[in-house]
């Protein structure tokens, strides 16, 4: 069975609106590897639609890009994308499939199916997971920010505490900081 990764950027403050965040040619490598190191992507319908309405366009050359931003979307563009959505059935981005049913069970499967790791980018999508348990890890980006806003991370609450073992920290030249943590069990 793979992995679940929650993977984001917040701020200190737990902001995770993603105009926050450093978008540089660091943080774009360090998710450039995380995606090149998983199987497949799993974001809600929001955070979809989003990365749908511009890195297609990137991957196919049609917008002006940097070089790093250019390689994340083709990479983007390959790689297995899954949607949780009850609102919406029709996902044409390629590689895109849909999670429709019960969020357990369609997760425990997608993870069964992907050896190397599922890579979880939508904010409110994590709390729910977080909520049933599915979280193996988390690799966030903290930002050398306060926001003094929202949305913040799990701003809808869990039910307890959620222990983590420290993995790796790595400093960023930019002041972003690495942090990597596995669920303590």
């Amino acid at each position: 069975m793979g992995q679940l990764i929650f993977s984001l950027n917040v701020t200190l403050d737990g902001c995770v609106d993603h105009q926050e965040g450093i978008a540089d040619d660091e943080t774009h490598a360090f998710f450039t590897r995380l995606l090149d190191a998983s199987g497949a992507m799993l974001w809600g319908r929001v955070t979809y639609e989003m990365m749908e309405s511009y890195w297609p366009a990137v991957a196919r050359g049609d917008v002006e890009a940097p070089p790093s931003l250019r390689e994340w979307a083709v990479k983007l563009d390959a790689k297995p994308k899954y949607v949780v959505s009850s609102t919406r059935d029709d996902f044409p981005w390629t590689n895109s499939h849909h999670i429709a049913g019960d969020l357990r069970e369609g997760v425990r499967q997608l993870k069964d199916a992907t050896p190397a790791g599922v890579l979880l980018g939508s904010g409110k999508l994590a709390t729910a997971l977080d909520r049933l348990d599915l979280i193996d890890e988390y690799q966030l980006l903290v930002q050398p920010r306060i926001a003094g806003h929202g949305p913040t991370l799990h701003e809808a609450g869990l039910p307890a505490t959620r222990r983590l073992e420290l993995l790796s920290a790595e400093p960023l030249r930019n002041g972003v900081v690495a942090m990597h943590y596995r669920r303590a069990r």
